[in-house]
């Protein structure tokens, strides 16, 4: 038997991801059955209360434990959670530091979507990769700079350790696992009964890039105007730094502190977005759309799309654009 425990922290976190994992679990455990095995899942929501109210009020969970009551765990769950972090993370402390113990006696821990802040709070993460919601990538950086953030994938595996994607990439993550713990046979059987489109390896599809602005740099921040008034044009970190009136190294090192990004990345960041957009609403051909956004090397303009959003112009425009549904 593999002893899950869901946690319900205090404060904000999602429901969907309580009671979906608790329901694909616990189906799965019908599966099993089904196909003459012993079911394999005990699961229990865990918190630090005999109650935790969500929504307002709206919404209250019941755990089944508390966590000084959980005699085994053999896999821990991390919801993902919402509002301030900071004090989501002071708010349950004792839960972190309950992870970190039940992970060094040997349970794996999984965090969905931003349920990643929390697992990042018990220290786990440093020096290892995660994922999280696209979304909140350059927050989570600037929370947690000792973790390898790789923002564009679905789940991570390293150390008995995984961490999903953004919102509904928690489902691909549970599907794993089920894999993981029964096996490729009730996997798919998982995927098919809940619909999961479980092959999925990257976010990037999804990525809306929308650079970071909130910082005080002011010359920085005309770069940022400049670039996204002008993807039409060819634009160089030198022309840059010499109508800011501010040298380059200067410029890069700035641009770099304040955004995440170096120039360059921003300025093809800044143009893939434009070409997204015509792809999604327009009928232009792929080479009149690289055309608007100031390339000239087909080769050059298709494998950085695909760098960025992991699918080929055609491919993003027949998924997103709805005259080629």
């Amino acid at each position: 038997m593999k002893h899950v425990s869901i946690l319900v922290p205090e404060g904000e976190c999602s429901l969907t991801t309580i009671e979906g994992t608790y329901q694909i679990l616990t189906r799965v455990n019908d599966w099993l059955i089904e196909a003459g095995c012993d079911d394999l899942f005990v699961v229990q929501l865990v918190g630090l209360g005999r109650e935790v109210q969500m929504k307002e009020g709206r919404f209250r969970v019941f755990p089944d434990v508390l966590i000084g009551e959980v005699s085994q765990t053999d896999l821990i769950i991390i919801p993902s959670v919402h509002g301030d972090k900071q004090k989501i993370l002071s708010d349950n402390q004792p839960m972190l530091d309950w992870i970190v113990e039940r992970h060094r006696q040997g349970a794996a821990v999984a965090a969905l979507c931003i349920g990643a802040f929390l697992l990042a709070g018990t220290g786990l993460l440093n020096g290892r990769c995660c994922t999280t919601h696209w979304d909140f990538a350059h927050a989570f950086r600037e929370m947690y700079p000792d973790v390898n953030l790789v923002e564009d994938k679905i789940i991570t595996d390293e150390n008995n350790i995984y961490t999903s994607g953004g919102a509904y990439s928690w489902l691909n993550l549970i599907v794993y696992l089920v894999e993981k713990y029964c096996g490729r046979e009730i996997a798919v059987t998982c995927a098919k009964g809940f619909q999961v489109d479980y092959q999925r390896v990257s976010q990037s599809p999804f990525i809306i890039f929308t650079g970071q602005k909130n910082h005080e740099d002011a010359a920085v921040q005309a770069a940022q105007d400049f670039i996204e008034k002008n993807t039409h044009c060819k634009i160089t970190v030198d022309e840059l730094a010499e109508k800011l009136i501010v040298g380059r190294r200067n410029l890069e090192r700035r641009f770099k502190k304040a955004t995440g990004n170096t120039v360059m990345e921003y300025i093809q960041r800044v143009k893939m977005e434009a070409v997204k957009k015509s792809l999604e609403t327009s009928r232009l051909g792929v080479n009149e759309v690289m055309d608007r956004v100031g390339y000239t090397d087909a080769k050059a303009f298709r494998t950085i799309f695909k760098k960025v959003t992991g699918l080929s112009p055609l491919q993003y425009r027949n998924r997103y654009n709805r005259e080629y549904v």
